[in-house]
């Protein structure tokens, strides 16, 4: 069964995602309050998930794969149940936040041409751009609203985003768990990198 927990894990932020919609959309008393610790237990699967699967020696190319794909919908489930919430955020930051969507999918449609699968870098800058950004919805979400933080977090989301892009043009073949654009120079070139067992073993 211990094989089984980076896998609930995931599969549990499926969940909490679709939840967060339901709450939002039946705008329940002290929805921000929810909101926030749902999002923080997704957090929290998401940072423990690759650790437990490191430690129990199951860290595998498929479950990798699976990690990134359910981080996406995961995410774009807290975004559409916080658009439910505070749409007047959306609305004023509109142009910005289809630039970012568009940068991300960018990603994908590169890695797709390229290898015919979806991204799985797990890079250092992505991991710090995911704490971010949490910090920006949960501002979103408790006050509907977020000018410096959400400024950070889009200017910093566009500049790990061209990491990515960068080592998925970098790489040779496709790679999970890169963790910056100086190791996929490394991989290229078929060196070994120095993996953290914690982060990226």
């Amino acid at each position: 069964m211990k094989y089984r927990i980076p896998e609930a894990l995931i599969y549990s932020r499926l969940f909490i995602g679709l939840l967060m919609i339901v709450l939002s959309s039946m705008h329940i008393p002290n929805y921000p309050v929810i909101a926030i610790i749902l999002l923080t237990i997704g957090l929290l699967t998401d940072i423990f998930d690759g650790i437990v699967a490191r430690q129990l020696n199951i860290s595998t190319q498929k479950l990798r794969r699976l990690d990134s794909s359910i981080d996406q919908v995961f995410f774009i489930s807290v975004a559409v149940a916080t658009f439910i919430h505070c749409p007047s955020f959306f609305t004023s930051n509109a142009s910005q936040l289809i630039i970012l969507l568009s940068v991300e999918a960018l990603t994908y449609l590169i890695s797709f041409i390229k290898f015919r699968k979806e991204i799985a870098t797990h890079s250092i800058g992505a991991k710090l751009w995911t704490l971010l950004l949490f910090a920006t919805l949960v501002q979103i979400i408790a006050q509907c609203q977020s000018t410096v933080l959400f400024s950070i977090c889009f200017w910093a989301g566009i500049i790990t985003r061209m990491e990515i892009i960068a080592i998925i043009l970098i790489l040779k073949k496709w790679t999970n768990d890169v963790p910056t654009f100086y190791h996929s120079i490394l991989i290229r070139k078929e060196k070994e990198i120095k993996r953290d067992k914690m982060f990226n073993g």
